[in-house]
């Protein structure tokens, strides 16, 4: 048994000798982070500087962009630094700092999402009191609100988490998360469980009912408007709805792999399959946003290739 005191630090065990090849693994994560940095950086900068893009749908694409950049740094620099220790340990506090940055980065992903479905619900279906309905107060209350909550039930769920008392500090992962770090605690956990159970499914599944009724009242509104509606429709819904589904993906079986015995799954797919949320969504959207939103596209372009001439 391990007293509290004496745990000062957590063992990441999902970390394996990669040989002659950790160079090279390291320099291909460093890569992807750069360019999901480069990416969602490039698309900030053109939507701030540019007035032509201070609409409600590209403030919460800023936001969105803001947050993959959060999400990503609170995985990506331990995840290098772990490549190349030979001693797979994190302190008890940055494992902490990770857990919070990890868990509010899934919260206000889903909570942009639901806010955007909104957007394109008023847009599409409201078109004539858009305007009315969104304001520069409300766009500026909605994205506040969607990073607050998260982060205060983070506040809450650690603060109930980091008094616990520890009968071991191994984390069978590459990286930590509340369900990992409360599973080794010695006292009872019923509270803490039942709270981060509520938080995470009234956060993801609130968030999906709402995207899901927004998305019925915009189809309903297709088919029976115009073949321009509908064409509206299509280009701007899109890289959403690709969005929804690309993060619900890679956050279901990390919700599943937390919460039942995925032993019988093989490592390196668990592995990876964990590690998805939080690297190919920060990839998928400035990649996904800027190819297929034409005017992010045209400003993107004009404002590289002008640079180099």
């Amino acid at each position: 048994m391990i007293n509290t005191t004496q745990v000062s630090f957590f063992t990441l065990t999902g970390y394996f000798d990669t040989g002659h090849v950790t160079n090279l693994c390291f320099f291909v994560i460093l890569a992807l982070y750069i360019f999901i940095v480069g990416s969602n950086v490039l698309l900030i900068v053109v939507i701030c500087v540019n007035r032509s893009l201070h609409e409600p749908m590209y403030m919460f694409l800023c936001s969105l962009f803001v947050n993959e950049l959060y999400g990503s740094t609170g995985l990506f620099p331990p995840l290098l630094v772990q490549i190349l220790s030979d001693v797979h340990t994190v302190s008890t506090g940055i494992c902490f700092l990770q857990v919070f940055c990890v868990h509010s980065y899934g919260a206000v992903e889903y909570l942009n999402l639901a806010i955007m479905s909104y957007d394109r619900y008023l847009a599409i279906c409201c078109p004539l009191q858009y305007n009315t309905h969104m304001t520069s107060k409300k766009i500026a209350i909605l994205i506040a609100a969607t990073w607050f909550y998260p982060c205060f039930a983070m506040v809450v769920l650690l603060s109930l988490t980091s008094p616990l008392q520890f009968c071991g500090n191994t984390i069978y992962k590459v990286y930590c998360d509340t369900h990992s770090v409360v599973k080794l605690a010695c006292s009872d956990t019923t509270v803490i469980n039942l709270y981060g159970l509520l938080a995470t499914f009234s956060t993801i599944f609130g968030a999906l009912l709402f995207i899901l009724y927004t998305y019925m009242k915009i189809l309903l509104v297709c088919f029976s408007g115009s073949d321009q509606t509908r064409q509206k429709a299509i280009s701007t819904c899109t890289p959403h709805l690709a969005s929804i589904l690309n993060f619900s993906f890679g956050a279901s079986f990390e919700i599943l792999q937390s919460r039942f015995n995925m032993k019988n799954v093989p490592n390196m797919l668990r592995i990876f399959l964990s590690l998805y949320f939080l690297t190919c969504q920060p990839l998928f959207n400035p990649v996904m946003y800027g190819l297929k939103m034409t005017k992010i596209r045209n400003i993107s372009y004009i404002k590289i290739f002008n640079q180099k001439q």
